[in-house]
Parts: C-alpha cells; structure tokens; sequence
C-alpha cells in the first residue's frame, strides 16, 4: 500500500473515532429501549460471549458479586470491538468508587442507593472532569481501551452514562430534585429493595410500590431522564415500554444458562431445577 493511501486511511479513521458516540447514550436520547446482560461470574470469557451477543452494554455487578476491579479490568479489555459496552454497578455511591470504575475503562456508571439530591450531584460530578464535576485526572487505562483522538477528558465528558438507583422510600420522597440533577441519564428502579424499603418483604405488585414507580417515571418524563428497571423476558421489556420504560438490566448469566438448560432438560424428564423464584442477577 503506498504512503499516501496510508495516511488518507489513518485520518479516515481518527474522524471516525472522534465522531463516536455511546450508541447507549444515543438510543436513551432518541428514547430507545437499551437492555444489559449482568455480569455476576468473574471471568472476562463470559463478558465477551455476552458482549457479543447483542446486548446494549453490560452490567458488570460488583456491588452483589465478587467480582474484583482486576477483573473487571480484563473484562473491559476483552470487550473491545464488540457491540455491548462495559457499564459497572459500584458498591457505593462514592466519587472514588466511581473513579476507579471509570478509570478502568467502563463506559457508565450505576449509583446505588442515590437516594437524596446531594447523592446524585456527587453520581454526576463522579463522572465529568472539572470545571463541570470532580472526578480526578489519572485515566491511562481507560485511554487504552478508549483511544480518543479529540482527548480522552473531552470523550468521557460526552460518552459516559450516569445512572441513579432509586430504590429506597426516601428517594421517592426526593424524587423530584434528584430527577432534576444535571449529568444524571437514567432513574433506574431497584424494585426489589424498594419493596423491601416500604416494608413489603420483596413483593412489587402492591399499590403502595406501582405508585412510588408510577412517580419515579413522571419525574424522568418531566425531566427528560431515561428510565429503568430490571427485566426478565422480551415479554416483560414489551409491556414496561408501554408504562415509559426504556433501560432495562437484563437477567444475569447464570440465570441465562439456568434457563437455556431448563428450556433443554425438562422436555426429556431430566431436569432437576427446584422450581423457587429467583432473583434476575
């Protein structure tokens, strides 16, 4: 190949690179659903099979699982090239935790627990450099999975995807103010501890929890925030569109294998699951 044809090649491809944009954060903009696999297993195999499967991003779940910041290292790098980008639920809403999450390379950030005003402001200013938010300057890793030509600073203000979990009764009550945070993309209900925060023991079908999620999505509409939830089937993702949804956490992969089996066993008599109801992740 000449040199010429070479360097029109390499510029092509920088241009390309700076107009990239988080096809997550694009399709939430554009009001599209978005839906993850959760990633619970520590083993960078799993986070590129499901990464290569078609899922928006992947919910690498280190606030209920093992998984380590070394792991979820080599997580991040085994997804390059594929479609699905890595997100990491934090175990705390910290601005170091957070930090270390992007640092690594992840692509957004899911916030437990963001339960008042002050905790989404501290989410959203996690993730942007300043003048605009607090996040510290050391992002040589994350540069190497994401080698931004504009700046890797310029990229991730654009690029990373802030998510708040509402999941507690006193973040219903701050609903509003938290909807109203600027840098915060999605309201993502954690149904099951806000169950468990209105006292109904994990039970989501009481009124009680259909009107405080009937409120979490009001504040996202009048917001303009994407909303979400987790989600066990395409049935399930279908009928939550119709009620605002369009971010969906996906079930995790052993709850996938659980299923693939079943759907293979229990035809032929073999299957030996016990039946209970279990969690997604």
């Amino acid at each position: 190949m000449k040199l010429p044809l070479m360097i029109s090649l390499f510029a092509l491809s920088l241009a390309a690179q700076t107009d990239w944009e988080n096809p997550v954060k694009k399709l939430i903009r554009e009001g599209k659903p978005v839906i993850g696999a959760t990633i619970t297993v520590a083993s960078p195999e799993i986070a590129a099979q499901a990464a290569s499967m078609g899922f928006d991003f992947l919910w690498i779940e280190m606030e209920h699982s093992p998984i380590t910041l070394e792991t979820a290292r080599n997580m991040i790098l085994a997804t390059r090239g594929l479609k699905a980008v890595p997100f990491i639920r934090v175990p705390v809403n910290e601005l170091w935790t957070a930090k270390r999450a992007l640092d690594i390379g992840a692509l957004g950030v899911v916030n437990p627990f963001t339960s008042t005003p002050e905790l989404a402001k501290q989410a959203a200013d996690a993730a942007k450099y300043p003048p605009v938010g607090r996040r510290g300057a050391g992002p040589g890793l994350a540069t190497f999975r994401w080698p931004a030509p504009e700046g890797y600073a310029d990229f991730a203000d654009k690029n990373v995807v802030v998510i708040a979990i509402i999941e507690e009764v006193r973040a219903v009550e701050n609903i509003e103010k938290i909807a109203a945070t600027p840098g915060i993309d999605v309201l993502f209900i954690g149904t099951n501890d806000l169950s468990f925060s209105l006292g109904l023991r994990g039970k989501t079908d009481d009124p009680s929890h259909k009107e405080a999620v009937r409120k979490v999505i009001a504040a996202a509409k009048k917001n303009g925030k994407a909303v979400g939830r987790p989600a066990a089937s395409a049935a399930q993702v279908q009928e939550l569109m119709k009620e605002g949804f369009n971010f969906f956490q996906g079930p995790a992969e052993t709850v996938l294998l659980r299923t693939g089996a079943e759907n293979l066993l229990k035809p032929l008599g073999k299957w030996t699951g016990d039946g209970k109801d279990r969690p997604i992740y």
